[in-house]
């Protein structure tokens, strides 16, 4: 049950310490030109606010542009020569029109959104590259072959081949996916199926690439090449999901290319068609530049933006954070949620939940536990801590050990005050006991293990003493975030777990959930996900593990625990609970349903004052001076709206009452 204490070597590159690959911001050509077009802006607009002579904005105004609208403006001419009109384009072409009638704070503002919003899109994509390339670390550059005259070379792992055979040692990661052909130990594999709690290996057992061995020498047969292991499988697919979700875009992204064509075909109609039949130029370019202005979708933007925004922020104030606006959206139209268990549904840490001294042991609850953790207190098994862990909690203070032992597989032992103490395994601590008691205890762990908890044996002086009970313990919580997430979408949540499916179906109904689907591998849950996709759900995973990350990119929206999430799940996921919170993810999916509402309502706003503006321009007269005002007026308004977000009550109103999951 409980290592041996080994003193771990340096690692090595790839093994116990993980490189980060990081690509830096500034790094990236778009954040660049969005910093110093940020900049400039900034520089320029109080000296524009203030009346300051021209020649003192008017250079830095020019710089907005040309950093600021170098970008998108490339990217618009590279679409132009594939025959797509780009919005990025319009938006520049419509900054420059802005500036030739006056109007050059509006257009460097629209410059200015527009940069950093391209900025953002490229520093989010980088991260996850940086993030799926570290993952790879997890898997040890070099093994330990053995060959056939029984001699131990070190080899690099991309050199194993099927039906090789490796020695991993206590405290090394294991180098391929493969079966123990010898020797007995617990692996922590938790990277790979979620399981809190390390798990025995014994012949025939099946291990993963990139595991730790905690106890025991393993000798392992390689059964897959090492680019087709798990752990390399797990890289693929959040790769191949991440590719696909890129395409997502925002709503008013979906209608752009028509808007923009209509827009540019009436523009260039107004300064051709009025000269073609003898009017004046000089009107005719005053027209279509207010055209221009009245008909630009700044307000649109608007409309779309600051709303989603408000609840990136507000939801980022209470520790939700939302990675871009695309993710809003995806939120709001949620109906679907599947929930991993270690880590997310539970705390993801093995606590004591039950204490049964064996009548006849003369040892009441503290006295069983003190005796435990004094055994146990010089072990490093996540058992052991546990124990160890429960006893300090309790104000217990254990007895100084003698004589530890550690045995993989079976369990510890020590002399404690004078009597031998073993705490393990009950299948192996009862073997050739016998008596009352005996049956008791084996009852006692039977018990237990029906409950899906870790039993766990004590003895004292040979004979059995009682049993503990060790699992994984529900956030407090759990069940709250269950029922407020089955109000919002209409049906309960799904669990997807590589947990045992005893622990996982008790775990799984205190917290409400009755859709159990256990023992999956990252592969399981994808496919899992996608099948609920396919019958027409929009799904969102929750998730904490390197095994949850391909299901968070391959779903609708992927959120991840952020106390004990890995690096991958982080930079997978598109929404991260940072104060680990997970009542705080219906909240979130609720103001993320109230920013689509309010967009909608600016998009109405927005649309009102372009059709009555434009309508104006083209059938009658309208001023320059007006039009603007107009133009500016509405992009304040629909600003104004979504920017009600930001409040405090907004937050309130969508967090669940804690009444059956009912919403305030």
């Amino acid at each position: 049950m409980v290592s041996t204490r080994v003193t771990p070597a340096p690692p090595r590159t790839g093994e116990a310490a993980a490189p980060r690959h990081r690509t830096r911001v500034l790094a990236l050509a778009e954040a660049r030109w969005a910093a110093a077009a940020l900049a400039l802006f900034l520089a320029a607009l109080p000296l524009y606010l203030l009346d300051a002579p021209a020649w003192t904005w008017g250079p830095l105004f020019a710089l907005v542009y040309a950093t600021g609208g170098w970008t998108p403006g490339r990217e618009g001419i590279r679409a132009l020569r594939d025959r797509t009109l780009d919005v990025d384009l319009l938006m520049v072409v419509a900054a420059l029109g802005a500036a030739a009638i006056g109007q050059v704070l509006d257009g460097a503002l629209l410059i200015v959104i527009f940069a950093t919003s391209g900025a953002l899109e490229a520093v989010a994509t980088a991260r996850t590259a940086d993030s799926v390339r570290g993952l790879l670390d997890l898997a040890p550059d070099t093994a330990t072959r053995l060959t056939g005259d029984g001699r131990e070379e070190r080899v690099p792992t991309e050199r194993l081949a099927v039906g090789e055979v490796i020695l991993v040692r206590p405290g090394e990661r294991i180098g391929a996916d493969g079966r123990v052909l010898d020797g007995t130990g617990h692996v922590e594999q938790a990277t790979i199926t979620g399981e809190p709690l390390p798990v025995a290996k014994r012949p025939g057992d099946e291990v993963f690439a990139g595991t730790l061995n905690g106890t025991g020498a393993l000798r392992v047969r390689v059964g897959r090449n090492p680019s087709d292991s798990v752990i390399a499988r797990i890289v693929s697919m959040v790769e191949e999901a991440s590719r696909t979700k890129a395409r997502t875009q925002l709503f008013i992204e979906k209608v752009e290319q028509r808007y923009s064509i209509g827009m540019v075909a009436a523009t260039l109609g107004l300064l051709a068609v009025p000269p073609a039949f003898g009017a004046a130029l000089g009107p005719s370019l005053e027209r279509a530049m207010t055209f221009m202005i009245v008909a630009s979708p700044c307000a649109v933007v608007l409309a779309t933006m600051p709303p989603l925004l408000a609840a990136m922020a507000n939801a980022g104030r209470h520790g939700v954070l939302i990675k871009s606006a695309v993710v809003i959206e995806r939120l709001a139209r949620v109906d679907a949620v599947a929930l991993d268990k270690t880590g997310t549904l539970t705390e993801g840490t093995p606590r004591v939940v039950d204490i049964r001294p064996l009548p006849g042991s003369g040892l009441g609850g503290d006295d069983l536990l003190a005796l435990a953790a004094a055994a146990e207190h010089p072990s490093e098994h996540p058992l052991g801590r546990a124990i160890v862990g429960a006893a300090h909690q309790r104000g217990l203070k254990p007895a100084a050990a003698k004589d530890f032992v550690s045995v993989p597989g079976r369990g510890v032992s020590a002399t404690v005050d004078g009597v031998d103490v073993s705490v393990g395994n009950p299948d192996r601590l009862l073997s050739g006991l016998n008596g009352q008691r005996t049956a008791e205890a084996a009852n006692a762990a039977a018990d237990l293990d029906r409950q899906g908890r870790t039993a766990v044996l004590v003895t004292v002086g040979g004979r059995p003493a009682g049993v503990l009970g060790i699992a994984d313990r529900l956030r407090p919580d759990a069940a709250t975030a269950v029922a407020s997430l089955a109000a919002l979408t209409g049906t309960r949540p799904v669990l997807l777990t590589g947990d045992s499916s005893r622990a996982a179906v008790r775990q799984a109904g205190e917290a409400g959930v009755t859709d159990v689907r256990a023992g999956l591998l990252p592969q399981d849950k994808v496919a899992a996900v996608r099948q609920m996709e396919s019958a027409g759900r929009r799904v969102m995973v929750v998730g904490d593990g390197v095994n949850d990350a391909p299901a968070l990119a391959a779903a609708h929206c992927g959120v991840a625990m952020g106390k004990a999430g890995s690096d991958l799940a982080l930079e997978a996921a598109d929404a991260v609970v940072v104060r680990d919170e997970l009542a705080a993810i219906p909240t979130a999916v609720a103001l993320a349903r109230r920013a689509e509402r309010l967009v909608r309502q600016n998009l109405a706003i927005a649309g009102a004052f372009i059709i009555v503006l434009v309508t104006w321009d083209l059938a009658g007269h309208l001023p320059l001076p007006l039009g603007v005002a107009g133009h500016e007026g509405s992009t304040v308004i629909v600003g104004l709206n979504g920017l009600r977000l930001l409040r405090e009550s907004a937050w309130r109103r969508a967090r669940p009452s804690g009444r059956g999951g009912a919403f305030v």
